[in-house]
């Protein structure tokens, strides 16, 4: 799930390229890491492993941000080298390396809900928060196996020409009565029962666990009005840029784009907004070392370096202490800002590390059939 918005976070900095909002300079650079981003770095021997951490991202500019981030500064301060692999840690890949009995791996950005069910089935290490500090993550972040490090949100995103009025949540976004024209959702999954549930009446605070049966019947009743299940952040985009939809719940990242692109024609709301977390996780066995991969996770904690991601990737800060380095005119655009996050529902993690799979397949039923 969240390797799309990984990548599509990529794309958003190829395209501000393209736009001159990055000099060539630094085009250079990110080429040259998407470039390198998915080699492989193979078996490490024993006492390169005791130096070094291989941190396992989705590659391109993440290498960049991460390292300017994270890197550079753990390496000075402890002597251990950061070497960021953008290969991509899918669960799948994540399972490939702690089952090879040589992982070459030692932490990766994860999914918290992959993080939680591998660690259940022993692959991934429990966080030491002995080290790694809970009063530096917003309450309800983290977990056994994952600890969160940046968050992004699914909202909706409108075209406000076509509408007297803001929606103001999902009940108005399932409205094609009060809110005429028609609708982009999310191709896997994730957020959209949320926001079918919520359409359908359920209190926020009621969600959990997720009457799938419900949201299901709620989105197979509305399906001719969506006009496209996006994949992608650039296909949820174009959908509301050449007018196929007038309104679509897409990513915040994404959100901030069109309404820059639209010149304000499309906005975005807040409003029942579904937060969903990104996270470090720590393979079980990792060569490099549990006591030197959590002393790596503490180090991301620092909000002056959260807010190095924040300006290159977009992603909301973890440590809630970084959202006062913030810029006023942007915190707008922070999906974790206080103003935004109290308008918003957090995707339950342990309910998906339990329950996705399975629900995505039924999900996929519905909106194909």
């Amino acid at each position: 799930m969240q390797g799309a918005f990984q990548r599509d976070c990529l794309e958003i900095l190829a395209e501000k390229a393209a736009r001159g909002e990055i000099g060539r300079r630094r085009f250079t650079q990110l080429a040259t890491l998407l470039l390198a981003g998915g080699a492989g770095l193979g078996a490490r021997d024993a006492a390169a492993a005791a130096k070094e951490l291989v941190l396992v991202n989705w590659g391109g500019d993440a290498i960049k941000a991460y390292d300017d981030a994270y890197g550079k500064s753990f390496a000075r301060d402890t002597g251990i080298t950061v070497k960021e692999d953008g290969s991509g840690p899918t669960e799948g890949a994540i399972t490939a390396q702690f089952k090879s009995g040589k992982p070459s791996w030692d932490l990766v950005d994860a999914d918290p809900f992959s993080a939680i069910s591998l660690g259940k089935q022993g692959m991934i290490d429990t966080i030491d928060y002995a080290v790694v500090d809970r009063t530096k993550m917003r309450p309800g972040f983290g977990w056994d196996y994952a600890a969160s490090t940046y968050f992004f949100s699914y909202i909706i995103a409108y075209d406000a020409k076509k509408y007297k009025q803001a929606p103001t949540g999902m009940a108005d976004f399932f409205d094609v009565q009060k809110f005429p024209g028609k609708r982009s959702m999310y191709k896997w999954g994730a957020g959209m029962w949320e926001a079918a549930l919520l359409a359908d009446g359920v209190a926020p605070d009621k969600l959990y666990p997720l009457d799938l049966k419900r949201a299901h019947a709620k989105i197979k009743a509305f399906k001719e009005h969506v006009v496209s299940f996006w994949g992608g952040g650039a296909a949820s985009q174009s959908v509301l840029m050449n007018g196929d939809a007038s309104m679509a719940i897409i990513w915040s990242t994404r959100a901030t784009l069109l309404e820059q692109d639209s010149n304000g024609q499309i906005k975005f709301t807040w409003d029942q907004g579904l937060i969903s977390p990104g996270a470090l996780a720590v393979i079980k066995g990792n060569p490099g070392g549990r006591d030197a991969a959590m002393k790596f996770i503490a180090s991301t904690q620092d909000p002056k370096k959260q807010l190095v991601m924040f300006d290159m990737l977009g992603q909301g800060p973890a440590n809630p202490a970084t959202d006062a380095l913030i810029p006023a005119d942007k915190r707008r655009i922070n999906c974790v800002d206080p103003a935004n996050m109290q308008k918003q529902v957090a995707l339950d993690m342990p309910w998906y590390a339990e329950n996705y799979g399975a629900a995505l397949d039924e999900y996929t039923k519905v909106i194909s059939a």
